[in-house]
């Protein structure tokens, strides 16, 4: 048997002769096998290059991120020590507030923890400490109770203040004098000992009377006893009384502030001469005025 031939027939486009070319089948296998392993190869070349170059690209994103991930890193660790040092001036003035506030132990703030931080003196010579997950939570825990501590505190203060606020604590009348005092003394019109329920603070007809406190009107009377007399709610149990009044300037259920005048000076109802009867009762108890003359 012999051999297959394919021939291959150039004719050119001049008048020179055509050429025949011949190929055996084995030939043109071992070619076209040759072409086709050529062109795997290629394609594999060329998508290796695009695998190395993409990867390439993402290790120097990575690289970047990395870097900037140490660098931000590094600014945390940095600057924990000082948060740390803020953290205990924080909890010292808290201390002094607890302290004035008269809580103990209970509302009074520990360390959690993280007392491995250097002091705000050495943060900048020593090398910062590592940061950790745990030591972040400690200290968001110590964030939280001072933010507590600091609650407590504000509602104490703020009650404290309201307190003071509707205290009474000047002399209801500007420039008195004391003529008498709160307890046993002999009844002006009939000489017998009596308990005396307030103070008598003498001043000239018609001086104006204020408010020791904030508070509202409660009562507005007129009898025998205190002649005009206004009766004052401040709150807490404190109520304060003013007779003898020959003007009354204020209203029942009309709020006032610290200051603001109520009446004035008069000798209505049983007075011998002008002065205020000035009276503090604290849970429907007379308590001695003196007491509440913090202006004295």
């Amino acid at each position: 048997m012999g051999k297959s031939f394919l021939s291959l027939i150039i004719i050119p486009h001049t008048k020179s002769h055509s050429r025949t070319l011949s190929f055996s089948k084995k030939t043109l296998k071992f070619a076209l096998w040759g072409t086709i392993v050529a062109g795997v190869f290629i394609l594999a070349m060329t998508a290796d290059y695009v695998r190395i170059k993409l990867t390439g690209q993402k290790y120097s994103v990575l690289l970047s991120e990395n870097q900037q991930q140490k660098e931000t890193i590094k600014q945390y660790e940095g600057s924990i020590g000082a948060l740390q040092e803020k953290f205990r001036a924080f909890e010292n003035k808290i201390d002094v507030l607890n302290l004035m506030a008269g809580f103990k132990s209970p509302d009074k703030l520990q360390d959690p923890g993280v007392g491995d931080y250097p002091r705000s003196d050495q943060v900048l010579s020593a090398s910062p400490p590592q940061l950790s997950s745990g030591k972040l939570q400690t200290i968001q825990q110590r964030t939280d109770d001072i933010q507590k501590n600091l609650d407590t505190l504000a509602s104490f203060f703020e009650t404290q203040s309201s307190r003071l606020a509707v205290t009474p604590s000047i002399k209801p009348v500007v420039g008195g004098l004391i003529s008498s005092a709160f307890g046993m003394r002999p009844d002006p019109f009939t000489g017998l000992r009596t308990f005396h329920w307030g103070i008598d603070i003498v001043a000239a007809w018609g001086n104006p009377v204020i408010a020791p406190a904030d508070g509202f009107v409660l009562k507005i009377r007129n009898d025998k006893y205190y002649g005009n007399s206004i009766t004052l709610s401040h709150g807490f149990g404190v109520t304060t009384l003013y007779g003898h009044l020959s003007k009354i300037a204020v209203r029942e259920g009309q709020k006032v502030k610290r200051g603001d005048v109520i009446g004035s000076v008069g000798a209505t109802g049983k007075a011998l001469g002008p002065h205020l009867h000035y009276e503090v009762h604290q849970y429907d108890k007379p308590v001695n005025p003196y007491f509440y003359l913090l202006d004295e």
